[in-house]
């Protein structure tokens, strides 16, 4: 169970901050539930609340500042993620977004951003599916690193490429 003023990741929403466990009645139900009120860290003002139990949506803890480093400098070391069947590029980023894991966000940012590359070189356009899941990615791993170590999110790009730069890559 999370600790009121931990932040977590919470499915697609991303950062959240644990702002209370309390008991709620749950529709359809006999007894009440404990549920986490979550507040969104990129969306002020929101408040979510989410069964403690949730299985539906992922929750996890944000990484820790020693994990973020290491992350960062794995970086050139995560594979990309290649698709070979076009059809179902859509749904194997989809999954890998869903999986609310850094490494997999850094897959898809690696992959789709020699893939935009690539794309232009060639005098195509980015799809919009690249752009929608490279966007995804980016917000997920830049607001998470973020929070975890203290940078702004606007400059978490630039920080992380300064990272990779210096470490050789």
């Amino acid at each position: 169970m999370f600790e009121i003023g931990e932040y977590i990741i919470y499915g697609n929403t991303g950062v959240c901050k644990v702002g209370e466990v309390t008991k709620m009645k749950a529709p359809g139900t006999k007894d009440d539930k404990l549920y986490y009120s979550l507040e969104p860290v990129y969306d002020k003002g929101c408040r979510l609340f989410t069964p403690v139990d949730n299985e539906k949506v992922k929750m996890r803890p944000v990484l820790t500042r020693e994990e973020a480093d290491a992350l960062i400098e794995q970086i050139q070391e995560i594979d990309t993620l290649w698709v070979k069947d076009e059809k179902n590029r859509e749904q194997i980023y989809k999954e890998a977004i869903r999986t609310c894991s850094c490494v997999e966000w850094v897959r898809i940012i690696k992959t789709l951003y020699i893939r935009k590359e690539s794309r232009l070189a060639a005098g195509k356009k980015v799809t919009s599916s690249d752009a929608k899941y490279l966007h995804m990615a980016e917000d997920s791993l830049y607001g998470e690193l973020s929070v975890v170590m203290g940078i702004p999110r606007d400059e978490m790009e630039s920080y992380i490429s300064r990272r990779v730069k210096e470490s050789g890559g």
